[in-house]
């Protein structure tokens, strides 16, 4: 099946009009210049690694502020006992590791983060 140009011409013209609607169809995040220039980085990037029914995770801190992370290890079995691990500061260009465990399998892990005072 070949196409003439002119259908050719339509057809991306109409492609163009689709995208076009589309996208002023979608509401878009506008945050104010005011606001861009005060927010300040913050948080510590964390790799969690799951192994059987251990936890270890490690937070580097790439900010000047520091960061207290903690390790939070949700077990799947009703009566297996949930972890919070004490807050560990991360200071500026500093890498810490966390670990929590579970006796059975592990459902959901996170790590939740807080400015230091």
């Amino acid at each position: 099946m070949r196409l003439s140009r002119r259908s050719a011409s339509v057809s991306l013209a109409a492609v163009a009009l689709v995208l076009t609607l589309a996208y002023e169809a979608v509401p878009h995040a506008r945050v104010p210049a005011d606001q861009r220039e005060t927010a300040d980085p913050f948080g510590a990037a964390c790799r969690i690694r799951v192994t059987d029914s251990r936890v270890t995770a490690y937070c580097h801190n790439p900010y000047p502020e520091t960061d207290r992370v903690s390790l939070h290890v949700e077990c799947a079995r009703w009566w297996d006992i949930d972890t919070d691990s004490a807050p560990v500061e991360a200071a500026p260009a500093q890498t810490v590791r966390l670990s929590g465990r579970c006796w059975k399998e592990v459902a959901d892990v996170w790590i939740s983060h807080r400015r230091a005072n």
